[in-house]
């Protein structure tokens, strides 16, 4: 499916891929404003435990109830199993919240063209991918959409956001990794399995997330609890299960692209949910970003360098 010439069923899928990308960045891409709202009443930690907590109940009793026993995964992949977790769910979910109550909701928009930068490196050390010239220059043209909101209201990156800005940029370094390594799962998996027990491997951290505070604030907001329900409900479950979805029709770094459209539709919705004028550049923005995720959308990946690059850890 990653070669350069598909056949009517494979673009079938990979076009059911790109639909469900499309669906996963309007989702993520509201996440920091209703999180901005959730963060009136519950701690980052607090947001995090209710994530992973209903996620890996949800997830893992869905999985069953569709799979049964073939739900269950071999012991050999337990190793990356469990590394999916850790940096897929636990690492990402905690450092982009502590890091987004650190930072503005546009800031965090605005670094997130980093992610398919480093998802592209990480998938060629792990040869998993070829560089390619046609998908580098969609990538760099959606980059370039995306500079234009940076450049005309760009991040504060002075000492009062720094800390929340380099845990933002750190749990987008982890996200990249688990996006590639997660890939070769989904060969040997349904996605509702593989993304139920990156889940389920998770719920550890649940209740030491939940110990910190702020996971049962009293008195809290009935805007803060739809905020929260929200999250749980569409940048997680929904959003895990899509993304593990289109990795089994798309390559990682396309799947990895599409986030070059997340900027976009967050500053959109902060400038809604405030009341203020969009950036001049807005229109410009989204024509460059669209069209440069459109040509990385359509051009699949190059196939992988070897093919044991696609093993599961021993």
């Amino acid at each position: 499916m990653d070669s350069l010439e598909l056949t009517a069923e494979q673009r079938a899928k990979r076009r059911q891929g790109v639909l469900a990308l499309l669906v996963v960045q309007l989702l993520f891409g509201l996440f920091p404003v209703f999180g901005k709202q959730a963060f009136h009443d519950f701690s980052p930690r607090g947001v995090t435990a209710w994530r992973i907590a209903v996620g890996s109940v949800a997830l893992l009793t869905l999985a069953f109830a569709v799979y049964g026993r073939k739900a269950l995964f071999a012991r050999a992949d337990l190793g990356r199993f469990v590394l999916c977790s850790l940096l897929g769910v636990v690492l990402n979910m905690a450092l982009f919240l502590e890091g987004l109550q650190r930072s503005t909701a546009v800031n965090t928009a605005l670094l997130l063209p980093l992610i398919p930068v480093f998802t592209v490196i990480v998938a060629i050390v792990l040869r998993q991918e070829r560089f390619d010239r046609v998908r580098a220059a969609g990538m760099t043209l959606a980059f370039a959409g995306a500079l234009v909101l940076l450049l005309q209201r760009g991040p504060d990156l002075g000492r009062s956001y720094l800390v929340g800005n380099l845990l933002v940029i750190a749990n987008e370094v982890f996200y990249a990794i688990y996006l590639v390594i997660a890939r070769p799962l989904l060969s040997r998996y349904p996605p509702l399995v593989v993304v139920a027990w990156v889940f389920a491997l998770s719920a550890w951290a649940a209740p030491l997330l939940a110990m910190g505070g702020g996971a049962f604030p009293e008195n809290a907001a009935p805007s803060s609890w739809w905020s929260l329900l929200y999250i749980v409900i569409g940048p997680t479950i929904l959003t895990y299960l899509l993304n593990v979805f289109a990795l089994a029709r798309v390559s990682a770094s396309t799947t990895a692209s599409f986030i070059f459209i997340q900027p976009a539709i967050t500053v959109l919705a902060s400038q809604l949910w405030l009341r203020e004028p969009l950036p001049d550049n807005m229109l410009l923005s989204t024509v460059l970003t669209f069209a440069g995720v459109w040509i990385v959308a359509r051009r699949p990946a190059a196939k992988p360098l070897e093919a044991s690059a696609t093993r599961a850890p021993r």
